[in-house]
């Protein structure tokens, strides 16, 4: 897939809630709004849309979506397009992991795809250490 970003973390002990909060909160703190899934055996996925000039780039139905799965010491975060899902706390991740949860995307899209995805590697990367 073109943009999608897969960061792979071991021996950490990290604390995978208080990382997910954080993501959350730094998009948010970026103009996103944000929504997460309930946590389950597959992760946990949050989702980021922003508004205004990103709607004439990016479908209006498409997000930042950020996977976070495993345990504390062993855990992958990836992050890519994907298609916004209402009701995001009420989905199974299970499901969406079947469906849409990553997309291909074109190059209007990819544009903007790799320079937010750099942008939230490297603020994963600093909060994990």
């Amino acid at each position: 897939m073109i943009g999608e970003k897969v960061l792979h973390f071991q021996g950490k002990g990290t604390d995978l809630a208080q990382l997910q909060q954080k993501i959350g909160s730094y998009l948010e703190s970026d103009g996103f709004s944000v929504q997460s899934s309930t946590p389950s055996t597959h992760g946990t996925l949050l989702q980021a849309k922003k508004g205004g000039f990103l709607r004439g780039i990016v479908d209006a139905d498409r997000a930042l979506s950020i996977l976070v799965s495993g345990g504390p010491d062993d855990f992958t975060v990836r992050i890519g397009i994907g298609k916004w899902v209402e009701h995001l706390a009420v989905a199974a991740v299970e499901t969406l992991l079947i469906s849409e949860l990553f997309l291909l995307v074109d190059v209007g899209e990819t544009a903007w795809n790799f320079e937010i995805e750099d942008k939230l590697v490297k603020h994963v990367e600093s909060l994990v250490g």
